[in-house]
């Protein structure tokens, strides 16, 4: 399986240690910034880890910084990705099996290592269901097309 990987300065420490991991469990693991805690911008990593999964260049991503929500917003912009912020392994195992989420945001500042490193697991080992829940994810990724406000009356 072909990882992606990506964090901001907050989530640099975590993502670090994540990846070694990775690596360790043989997984091919591509890493898309940022190489300092040096402030940047979550966007720009977001927006390369969920890129590279829409593409398919990668089977799935990872992201962090502080809380796991700038990322998981910013990756949910990008067309195909299904990019879930969870906390605890049932969140991560009904999000792949009921969403198909393909990237998965985690909070560096609310998980150790260990933690983080469960719900990779979690993320990567746990099949999307498919049947009644294949039809509410064609729901979600029509959405994508629906792009102006004028596509949502009031």
């Amino acid at each position: 399986m072909k990882i992606a990987i990506g964090a901001d300065h907050a989530g640099f420490a975590l993502k670090e240690e994540l990846r070694a991991a990775l690596l360790a469990k043989g997984l091919e693991v591509k890493d898309f910034g940022t190489n300092s805690p040096d402030s940047t911008d979550y966007p720009d990593y977001a927006s390369a880890v969920a890129g590279s999964v829409a593409n398919g260049g990668f089977d799935r991503g990872v992201l962090v910084c502080s809380t796991g929500v700038g990322m998981s917003m910013a990756a949910n912009k990008v067309n195909g990705i299904r990019c879930a912020l969870a906390f605890n392994d049932d969140e991560v195992a009904l999000t792949r099996q009921h969403n198909d989420a393909n990237v998965l945001a985690i909070g560096a500042r609310y998980m150790n290592l260990q933690q983080a490193e469960h719900l990779i697991d979690v993320f990567l080992n746990t099949a999307f269901l498919g049947g009644r829940h294949q039809r509410r994810v064609d729901k979600i990724m029509d959405l994508e097309n629906q792009t102006t406000q004028e596509d949502h009356p009031a």
